[in-house]
């Protein structure tokens, strides 16, 4: 992960991935998961995103991980929350009701440390990596989070029209990261409005990911 590159965005304030809302797509097809009530997300690279808003806001237990201080700092005020913050090694987690956020490189967070999730809601990391360390992120987060399910957000449009980030994320791609561990299907498909930037036509997939012991059954 190009750290430095991440928090030269928050530094300058060059946000332009933070939605002004909760993801639309995100309150539609969470429920696809079938989570319990009061289930423990996920929420990778996480940012200062109005999504964990909206999944507090619905009875979820929500523990994130971020680069950068800057983001989390802010997201807890946005809460009206004061967070506790523990040093534990490279990171430091931030802490205060149903919310928890590692700040730090999310290859430097373990399984112990993050604690049993009942799933995973990626929608802007996976896509937020090159190529070159996408396969990497995305077996430690199979391992991190013990395969927890996952609805998970992907751009399609043609890299050749523009460079990322945000990456291009197709189906070829996503099954060599994940389909030895779930099962994938894709629950919508449809077009960004504007294309990517104004720079060439684009869509936005959702999946979900079960676990394939899960999808087989006995």
């Amino acid at each position: 992960m190009d750290e430095a590159f991440w928090q030269t965005k928050w530094e300058r304030g060059e946000i332009g991935f933070h939605e002004p809302c909760p993801n639309a797509l995100l309150t539609r097809y969470l429920p696809a998961l079938r989570l319990p009530a009061g289930a423990r997300v996920f929420v990778p690279l996480c940012g200062m995103s109005l999504d964990i808003h909206w999944l507090l806001a619905q009875g979820y237990a929500v523990v994130g991980s971020e680069l950068s201080r800057i983001a989390v700092t802010r997201l807890f005020a946005a809460l009206g929350l004061v967070p506790h913050v523990t040093p534990l090694g490279a990171l430091d987690r931030f802490e205060a009701g149903k919310l928890c956020v590692f700040v730090g490189n999310i290859l430097d967070l373990t399984p112990t440390q993050l604690g049993a999730v009942d799933g995973v809601y990626d929608r802007a990391a996976l896509i937020a990596l090159p190529a070159t360390m996408r396969a990497a992120y995305a077996s430690h987060l199979v391992a991190l989070t013990r395969a927890a399910p996952q609805l998970l957000i992907c751009l399609e449009y043609d890299p050749s029209r523009r460079a990322g980030p945000p990456f291009a994320v197709d189906e070829t791609m996503l099954r060599q990261y994940y389909a030895t561990t779930f099962t994938l299907n894709r629950v919508a498909r449809q077009s960004v409005p504007g294309g990517l930037k104004g720079a060439c036509p684009a869509w936005e997939s959702v999946w979900t990911l079960t676990p394939l012991q899960y999808a087989t059954g006995p």
